[in-house]
């Protein structure tokens, strides 16, 4: 059942957020930054605080969606009723058109108001991709499937075992038969989702699995259809988000199943790629804003030689230098987005970002482990939870090195030599 205040959520998104950090009056003089929020914004943290509390706050049922490697159907079912599973997608496919800093904020208030890891961020880059670059009739599918159930629709099958950052070393090919209809064969892994959701966002290699061969084409294939089986991934954290292996043997599509043009996928789905990024940033400030929350509620409490920690100056330190963390990655991650409201490229500012930040979110999860000394190596509490989660961050939508490898080309080119 909905609360009053998700309703109102959803009567106000149809009218559309104004951007978090960009008043619409400054937008059109000086493009000043305004860090407050509006009045709708507000209202979507509040409505995501309620759903937080009612579907995770219960810290043990949350340690039942770790041990079952997913999130109850109730909770993704409200998160869909609630109107939160179409932020961002465009009003043909029923969606709700959000600017980039607003989903930024929705994707960090839900982590941090959840303190652990969900499904829906990768939902909502799925069905974005798919409404973006799908033709109308693969776009319908969006709602056509939320209205089942609310789980995601689609997950990106984009890595191999021989191919993550390496793109070109792909081997999954397409192959035109005589007949007009093509076959998909190869093997794609670390599919996030990719047990669970009814479609599969397939990039494969046009005919030849060559590596000079950068033909590349998007295929939207039914996850139940012939030829394709998956196998769960065991991983060291974020279990609530399920990673697949998918094999492809023979699977049968036609061209109405191609999304984007011919050879054209991967030029698509690098377009997406910046806000991808900025997502996993939020997400992991939103989980290291959780561990701190904690740590400080904690040292308040704890009492050790007859006063509270919080009193202790190397525990004061360890929650500075947290703060610290989380106001420069706040601050930079919500400049980013306002350059992409603008329309501008981040490609630099967000590979810096998700390599520093997604490291310094690992630091403030490790020193709130550190204020709770060795409880916090426990299984009691979840700030050891919130650790292995936000090191999967490091490695999701590009490593920390690739990250590196990509801000070292493009910074150069920002500065002219006489």
């Amino acid at each position: 059942m909905r609360v009053q205040k998700v309703q109102i959520l959803v009567d106000c998104a149809a009218r559309r957020f104004r951007p978090y950090c960009l008043g619409a009056e400054e937008k059109e003089k000086n493009m000043a930054i305004d860090f407050s929020l509006t009045d709708e914004q507000e209202l979507l943290v509040d409505s995501l605080k309620e759903y937080a509390e009612r579907y995770f706050g219960d810290e043990q049922a949350v340690n039942d969606m770790y041990a079952a490697h997913q999130v109850p159907a109730e909770a993704q079912d409200a998160y869909r009723d609630a109107g939160f599973a179409f932020m961002g997608l465009p009003e043909e496919v029923g969606g709700i058109p959000t600017d980039h800093v607003t989903l930024g904020l929705m994707t960090e208030k839900l982590y941090e108001f959840t303190g652990c890891m969900t499904p829906f961020m990768t939902g909502m880059l799925g069905s974005a991709d798919l409404a973006e670059f799908g033709t109308p009739e693969q776009a319908a599918v969006i709602v056509e499937e939320y209205e089942k159930s609310g789980q995601a629709v689609c997950a990106l099958c984009l890595s191999e075992p021989g191919a993550g950052s390496d793109n070109q070393g792909m081997a999954m090919t397409s192959t035109k038969q005589e007949d007009g209809t093509f076959v998909l064969n190869g093997q794609k892994t670390w599919v996030t989702n990719g047990a669970d959701v009814p479609y599969l966002l397939v990039i494969c290699k046009d005919e030849s699995p060559a590596r000079e061969n950068n033909k590349m084409s998007l295929w939207l294939v039914r996850r139940d259809a012939p030829g394709v089986s998956t196998a769960h991934l065991s991983k060291l954290g974020q279990h609530t988000v399920p990673f697949v292996d998918v094999f492809f043997d023979n699977v049968k599509v036609t061209e109405a199943d191609r999304v984007g043009g011919e050879g054209n996928g991967w030029m698509l789905l690098m377009k997406n790629f910046e806000f991808e990024r900025c997502l996993v940033v939020a997400q992991g400030l939103g989980l290291a804003q959780a561990a701190q929350n904690d740590a400080i509620a904690y040292a308040k409490e704890r009492i050790a030689f007859n006063k509270p920690i919080i009193t202790n100056p190397r525990v004061q330190g360890l929650i500075e230098e947290n703060e610290m963390i989380l106001q420069q990655s706040r601050h930079w991650l919500y400049y980013c987005l306002w350059k992409l409201d603008q329309g501008e490229s981040i490609n630099a500012d967000i590979a810096m970002l998700k390599s520093w930040g997604t490291r310094a979110h690992l630091q403030v999860a490790d020193n709130a482990i550190e204020v709770f000394g060795g409880l916090g190596y426990t299984d009691e509490v979840r700030v050891g939870r919130i650790w292995r989660d936000l090191r999967g961050n490091m490695l999701a939508g590009g490593t920390c090195e690739v990250m590196d490898y990509i801000a070292g080309r493009a910074i150069p080119k920002w500065h002219k030599y006489k």
